[in-house]
């Protein structure tokens, strides 16, 4: 079988909702990832090239299409938009290197957009001329009202089950802005839109600063506040996947990633912030690799203690965690997020050895999980 390289990895700067790409469409920040991914390569229209992009919140239709011809890529050239929510983005990369894996496509552009600024409202069509149109934040993610929780009120039950006080949670989030606010090399893998080229929700948190936080309305209990749930944020990420001969053919300065493999599961959508353990652990298996063997690991951090319980369960060595801090310092741009993760890790495996091997975990609604491997392989 084909064996897959991912050639590049770019990613938009993230924003928190409203904030510095309040007025720029989702499309509009894939066409720019595209674009750069497009140009740094020097493609032409001699290979057979996919786009495959994760979205949750656009609203119907077929976002990777607009933007990858938004991009200028050539009208022959498909697109697929997939929804798995939070772990859309990762399942597009999985999903893109699977096309490979076939031999039906010699490149795909994979990852995932969101824009919660820009997201359309959702209603539900009233059932007769009496009725109004029901405003709906959310769709369902389970058959069974009774076991389709609210996110946050799924981790603060985590929470309570694993007695992770307010205190570790929040010291988990000021570690994790401060290693945001420490990693200078992501400008590297971030394209330009509207001038701004930095994460924009990074700060310099600390005990004070938690303190006045935690009076903001919103958050339910056990010991949740506003400090440990990543904000509504707005980007787009994507990675340029190759099979090896083509690979050869690009004009990269990268050192090579390889695609080891990826997973994805369901677990209990009553506590969905298990479900990438499961996966990553099934995933950790198949390869015959530990916790030990990994250089790297990106853990989504939707919520503090989601990422606490997942490097507990599998032992992760703190350095090798999320080194450019998580969403917890970025926000949460749901489709966007697991492709987000896997640009981390791209650039963060740029920094290792040869062999070199680094794992990418998110959790989804309505109990999904998903993980990938990748390793730095020298040509």
């Amino acid at each position: 079988m084909t064996m897959v390289f991912l050639a590049d990895a770019l990613r938009t700067a993230v924003a928190p909702k409203n904030g510095a790409f309040g007025n720029i469409e989702s499309v509009q920040l894939a066409r720019e990832v595209i674009a750069a991914l497009v140009g740094r390569a020097g493609l032409s229209g001699d290979f057979r090239i996919e786009v495959i992009l994760g979205n949750a919140l656009y609203g119907g239709g077929n976002p990777a299409r607009v933007a990858a011809l938004a991009a200028g890529l050539p009208i022959k050239v498909p697109a697929l938009t997939i929804d798995t929510q939070c772990c859309s983005g990762l399942d597009a990369i999985i999903l893109g290197a699977s096309r490979i894996k076939s031999g039906d496509a010699d490149l795909v552009i994979a990852g995932g957009v969101e824009s919660y600024s820009r997201a359309p409202l959702r209603f539900t069509k009233p059932l007769s001329k009496r009725d109004e149109p029901q405003f709906y934040s959310r769709p369902p993610f389970t058959p069974w009202r009774d076991r389709d929780p609210d996110l946050i009120e799924s981790a603060a039950a985590l929470s309570e089950q694993l007695r992770i006080e307010r205190a570790a949670q929040e010291a988990y989030a000021i570690e994790s802005h401060r290693k945001a606010r420490l990693n200078r090399a992501t400008c590297q893998e971030i394209v330009s839109v509207a001038c701004i080229t930095s994460d924009q929700f990074t700060r310099d948190l600390n005990v004070p600063a938690c303190k006045r936080l935690a009076g903001i309305k919103g958050i339910v209990p056990y010991e949740m506040t506003a400090v440990t749930v990543a904000v509504e944020a707005d980007a787009a990420a994507a990675v340029l996947l190759a099979s090896e001969p083509v690979m050869r053919k690009l004009s990269l300065t990268a050192k090579p990633i390889v695609f080891c493999g990826g997973f994805a599961l369901g677990f209990d959508p009553v506590q969905p912030a298990l479900a990438p353990i499961q996966a990553a652990r099934e995933l950790l298996l198949r390869h015959s690799l530990t916790a030990s063997g990994l250089s790297v690991v990106e853990i989504m951090e939707a919520f503090a203690v989601q990422a606490m319980a997942f490097n507990s369960s599998l032992g992760f060595a703190p350095d090798h965690v999320n080194r450019g801090g998580g969403a917890l310092a970025r926000g949460h741009p749901i489709g966007a997020s697991g492709a987000i993760l896997a640009v981390r890790l791209f650039h963060e495996l740029q920094r290792e050895k040869n062999g070199a091997t680094g794992l990418a975990a998110i959790a989804a609604a309505g109990g999904l999980g998903s993980a990938l491997l990748l390793q730095r392989k020298d040509f």
